[in-house]
């Protein structure tokens, strides 16, 4: 951005304490010239008998006040021409000490610019304004190259989830364009299952841009309907896997989108469903106000998940306990990132937590609203 032409601000610092200095020794000066000499009188000074008389003695010289103005002007003026010289000089080598934290500061935020977000600036010394600010801009650089970083490897998963079924879909293209009597009904269907899940895959990388973009409109919602809302459209699924399903609780409010919280339930009961037991789990879905905050939690059975799987599971393309899942209910990996991701867009915690006899408890913590 075009800025107009200025004074640099050691220049300007140097003018100030130069100023300031004059100022203080011009002050001074007027002091000793006002208090001081007010006291001494003008005119010729007799010291003392027959002082003035032809043939007296000579009487030492006395000065008046005219003498001591006519001495001191032009000492006072050397001394401010001094002042301004030493300030001047002084100011610029105070300045420069004094913003030489900036330049590293300013150095930092030039190679971050240039895409450098690994150099810290690690400015040592007493605590002060400059070290604060040296801390925090590191702190920034450190979140920002953890985000960076994260989107990278986010892409790069992105694109390879995505470059599978496309590759998929190309490959049976080419085998039944190289194979005139195969099966049209069959490709059909195969054809149909991949594209489905790269729109899936689709949908779900768009929700979760959403939920990191907070593009969303605020509206009083009840966690408990929801909770019943999800569990009900999933209700199918877990009679199949002859899995229970519970909803208790009481009125819970909270602010937000009611749809993004209704993927955020759903994603979580249905995570709940298909990693449990092969038969006879139980899922169960609590809602209730606690400590001032709007809690949600879903407790299924399962087998036991070692502490240190925990962290990734909120990772992108993350599915239990492996990457890959063969299933009819293969996800895209995406449940808990979405999760994640929109409970941090409304200002609220998720915790991960395992069940001592297997299974995981998920909790999420919402600001409450008032009915």
């Amino acid at each position: 951005m075009d800025r107009r032409p200025g004074l640099s601000t050691r220049l300007k610092l140097t003018l100030s304490y130069a100023g300031f200095l004059m100022v203080a020794g011009a002050l001074l000066l007027a002091v000793v010239w006002v208090f001081l000499l007010r006291y001494v009188p003008d005119g010729s000074l007799v010291t003392g008998p027959g002082g003035g008389r032809r043939g007296a003695p000579a009487q030492p010289f006395a000065p008046n006040r005219s003498d001591l103005q006519r001495a001191f002007a032009p000492r006072a003026g050397q001394a401010l021409v001094f002042l301004l010289l030493f300030g001047l000089l002084g100011g610029w080598l105070l300045a420069g000490r004094m913003l030489a934290p900036l330049t590293r500061i300013a150095d930092a935020a030039r190679m971050a610019a240039n895409g450098s977000l690994s150099h810290r600036i690690r400015m040592q010394g007493p605590n002060d304004e400059f070290r604060e600010l040296a801390d925090v801009f590191d702190t920034m650089l450190e979140q920002l190259q953890s985000h960076v970083i994260e989107q990278q490897r986010f892409a790069a998963n992105a694109s390879h989830e995505l470059r599978t079924p496309l590759a998929i879909s190309q490959t049976l293209l080419d085998v039944a364009r190289s194979d005139p009597k195969s099966d049209h009904g069959e490709l059909i269907e195969r054809l149909h299952t991949v594209n489905t899940r790269a729109i899936d895959l689709t949908e779900a990388l768009l929700l979760l841009s959403r939920g990191n973009s907070r593009s969303f409109a605020r509206e009083p919602v009840d966690l408990s309907l929801i909770a019943e809302e999800a569990t009900e459209t999933l209700l199918p699924l877990a009679e199949r896997r002859q899995i229970t399903l519970d909803v208790t609780g009481e009125a819970t409010h909270t602010a937000g989108s009611a749809a993004l919280l209704l993927r955020v339930v759903t994603n979580l009961v249905q995570n709940a469903i298909v990693h449990n037991l092969p038969t006879g789990g139980t899922v169960t879905v609590h809602t209730e106000s606690q400590n001032g905050a709007s809690v949600l939690q879903v407790e299924n059975t399962g087998p036991r998940l070692p502490a240190q799987l925990l962290p990734t599971l909120t990772e992108p393309f993350q599915r239990g306990t492996t990457r890959i899942r063969t299933d009819e209910h293969a996800g895209v990996g995406l449940g808990l990132t979405i999760v994640h991701s929109i409970v941090r867009a409304h200002d609220g915690a998720l915790d991960l937590a395992p069940r001592p006899s297997g299974g995981l408890v998920v909790t999420i913590r919402l600001p409450r609203h008032p009915r």
